[in-house]
């Protein structure tokens, strides 16, 4: 494995992690997360692939959520670790670093060869945050981050009662919680901040599969599907028995899914 690193647009210092040879998959993971979250897909993909895994400023350790966040800087940030790389590229994204790799190719005709998204949380009929995340944004404001953590889970997130209980007792430390909140509000406002619907997506011709589970939530399916019928080339492949969090529980499912999408693009 090695290490890539240059600038964004706006001074900024970026890494990536590079591992495999082929043709290049550009992967953004997803809010809360890191390049090491796909560790377990890796393996399945770098036999085929070269796989070049952007770490986004947003998540980065120890760094403090900006005051302002767009899609914009994180499309920059993705062109910037492209620019580094030889020959057709991928682009792959889970959540709203999908919306980041989706970003890139609108923003950037023809830096990709094709494209591969896991859920992008759109705001495609309805805001992705709205008044829940300036609920959370304004009680971390005050010092409140349980209960941030809280609107978060419930009211954007939409977890059942009792799961939201769960998580909020396995924070309920010192210390805690969450370090990362913040930075995941502020990719919420990012999201938001693209305003409502998909017309924008019509000019983007580019061959792309759109990943969803079967088990994923319904606004997360539903976004997809509005996705779906407005990009010209666009299809979506579903992963039978599992949620938003293939990368994690099902790797290999997911990283089959990938490679045949790639390979489409590709050939």
């Amino acid at each position: 494995m090695a290490e890539l690193r240059t600038t964004s647009a706006d001074g900024t210092p970026l890494t990536a992690l590079d591992d495999g040879r082929g043709p290049t998959l550009l992967l953004v993971h997803g809010g809360g997360e890191s390049p090491a979250s796909w560790d377990a897909v890796l393996p399945a993909l770098t036999g085929h692939f070269r796989v070049v895994r952007i770490a986004r400023r947003l998540y980065a350790p120890g760094a403090n959520a900006p005051a302002t966040h767009s899609m914009a800087v994180e499309a920059a940030d993705v062109l910037a670790i492209a620019r580094l790389l030889t020959g057709p590229l991928v682009l792959v994204g889970h959540s709203s670093g999908a919306v980041a790799a989706l970003e890139t190719a609108l923003r950037s005709p023809g830096v990709a060869a094709g494209l591969v998204l896991y859920e992008p949380p759109l705001p495609t009929r309805a805001l992705v945050g709205g008044e829940a995340a300036r609920r959370a944004r304004a009680a971390l404001a005050a010092g409140e981050p349980e209960q941030a953590l809280r609107i978060h889970l419930r009211d954007i997130a939409q977890e059942p009662a009792e799961r939201v209980e769960r998580l909020l007792a396995a924070v309920r430390r010192p210390m805690s919680p969450r370090p990362g909140l913040a930075a995941g509000l502020a990719d919420i406002a990012a999201l938001d901040a693209l305003g409502t619907g998909v017309e924008r997506f019509r000019r983007l011709d580019v061959p792309t599969t759109l990943v969803e589970g079967d088990r994923s939530p319904a606004r997360l399916r539903d976004r997809l599907a509005d996705l779906a019928a407005a990009l010209p080339d666009a299809r979506v492949v579903t992963l039978a028995g599992h949620g938003h969090t293939a990368h994690r529980t099902a790797p290999r499912a997911l990283a089959a899914a990938i490679r045949e999408a790639a390979g489409r693009a590709l050939c």
